[in-house]
């Protein structure tokens, strides 16, 4: 599939047993259609791959991390069955980043929205720099943040994620994200954050890898049932979309 602008890109990187995957987007990192099913693609290969012991997910630039789904394909939804289709591009990530055998490790070097939120909730391990500030807008467009709902709360827990979601019009710094456990470590700088974070990967890709498949496995325990809990959200999403709320809210946004 190839790279273009609108698509985003996807690179991976194998060195001494870690596998650097970085997904890329003009739109601030965020994801059209495409892209997260690149992203899952590549997830699963990585997972069956020997060469591999650890993966880090990471984007590209110094900004944000991620800015959520496409804004622009979002607006385009007119039908429930679309409207399911695009939210559970979501859910297949996660699903892919549950499923895999390999730990995951995120680098949140900026700001993550929505689900993007997910997509670090879903890493085993996740450091950031101090810029790497949250928020969960989706109620403020009449939708909710009911995919990566799971993967938050069994991260951050229950509270965190009413906090998170309630307050969709605030954002939350990387220290309270770090407080509720969805980041182990909050650096100063990328400079740091990326010392700490080869450091971090070498020891562990230097791991016994059956060890480490067993550690995922308890970290996932009791999660097999968001094989159809995901998809059942990402359809709950797919109705809310179409009401006249949210095509007022995202008309507004558009503007």
């Amino acid at each position: 599939m190839s790279t273009t602008p609108e698509n985003g890109s996807l690179y991976t990187k194998i060195e001494n047993g870690i596998a650097h995957l970085e997904f890329g987007h003009p739109a601030s990192n965020s994801f059209p259609s495409v892209l997260l099913e690149r992203l899952e693609k590549e997830i699963e290969k990585l997972s069956d791959d020997e060469n591999v012991n650890v993966i880090l997910l990471k984007s590209e630039g110094e900004k944000a991390f991620c800015a959520g789904a496409s804004f622009d394909e979002l607006v385009a939804i007119e039908t429930m069955q679309a409207g399911k289709l695009f939210f559970s591009g979501f859910a297949n990530v996660i699903n892919a980043m549950r499923k895999c055998k390999k730990l995951i490790v995120g680098r949140v070097q900026g700001k993550t929205v929505g689900g993007g939120v997910g997509l670090v909730a879903a890493c085993d391990y996740a450091m950031a720099t101090d810029a790497a500030a949250i928020k969960l807008s989706e109620l403020s467009i009449g939708i909710g943040p009911f995919v990566i709902a799971p993967a938050v709360e069994r991260k951050m827990g229950v509270d965190a994620l009413a906090e998170l979601s309630l307050a969709a019009h605030e954002w939350k710094n990387a220290y309270w994200a770090k407080e509720k456990g969805l980041y182990a470590r909050v650096f100063e700088s990328i400079k740091d954050l990326d010392k700490e974070i080869e450091i971090f990967t070498e020891k562990l890709a230097s791991y016994n890898p059956e060890a480490l498949f067993e550690m995922k496995q308890i970290l996932w325990k009791d999660t097999s049932h968001w094989e159809e809990l995901l998809f059942e959200r990402a359809a709950i999403s797919g109705e809310l979309v179409l009401s006249d709320f949210t095509k007022n809210a995202l008309s507004k946004f558009k503007k």
